[in-house]
């Protein structure tokens, strides 16, 4: 486990699922975890459950994909708090078709959240990190990155944001600042139960139906996430950094 000693981390997309997860860890960990998420309330309610076990938080509304939300939160950040040492993109969503299918507008929506908002947090949280010489950046990658049926949009933000992780690390090494990506696999969360119920599955049916393509022969849980981003913002990974990390239960290409 690390110790982050009051650390500022900021997780976006934090008020359920992976995201929530981070942030509870984070906080068991020292940081002062701020849960940025789209809905404000939902993010001040994950907020005050991890104040309730003990841990120091608090929780933004922001729209990753717009400019001006970002820079808003970000002031905020750093009047309340005094900037952002930690910063993990995690917030995503999905609009899954086929090709033929898919809008225009849904493959905006998906690069939108997780490209364009990826590089809006990093651009602004890199600021507070260069000066003070340290900082970590852990970007969500998912194995979907490899190709995935049905996913051309998700899978081609979720390729973006491993070149654009081994990138940062390049630009931002020589600063102090790390920045990795992980490729989650197979994960048991809201979106992941979203996904069996549009394609007309129970949700044990849909386990089923991926769990022999799982060689450790089980789902992921947000925890299994939340543990290796606790071990890259945390010192003993000081000479880690431009990785994709697969956390799928097993290799995946």
């Amino acid at each position: 486990m690390s110790e982050l000693n009051g650390k500022v981390a900021v997780v976006t997309g934090a008020a359920r699922g992976i995201g929530a997860g981070i942030a509870r860890r984070l906080a068991d960990d020292g940081a002062r975890v701020v849960v940025a998420d789209l809905s404000e309330d939902a993010a001040a309610a994950t907020a005050a459950e991890i104040v309730a076990a003990g841990g120091e938080a608090t929780g933004f509304g922001s729209d990753v994909s717009d400019e001006a939300s970002v820079a808003s939160t970000v002031e905020r950040i750093a009047a309340e708090w005094g900037g952002i040492d930690i910063l993990v993109n995690n917030a995503g969503i999905i609009m899954d078709n086929l090709l033929f299918k898919m809008s225009v507008a849904d493959w905006d929506a998906v690069m939108g959240v997780h490209l364009r908002g990826s590089f809006l947090w990093s651009r602004a949280a890199q600021t507070f990190m260069v000066e003070r010489k340290w900082g970590r950046i852990v970007n969500l990658s998912s194995t979907s990155a490899y190709g995935s049926r049905g996913q051309a949009n998700y899978a081609a933000a979720k390729a973006g944001i491993q070149g654009f992780t081994k990138t940062l690390a390049i630009e931002l090494g020589p600063f102090g600042v790390n920045v990795n990506a992980i490729a989650p696999g197979f994960i048991a969360t809201e979106m992941t139960r979203a996904s069996a119920t549009r394609m007309g599955m129970e949700w044990d049916d849909y386990v089923a139906l991926y769990l022999p393509q799982i060689p450790a022969r089980r789902v992921g849980e947000p925890a299994d996430i939340a543990n290796v981003v606790s071990f890259l913002v945390g010192e003993d990974s000081s000479y880690v950094t431009g990785q994709i990390i697969d956390v799928a239960g097993g290799p995946v290409h």
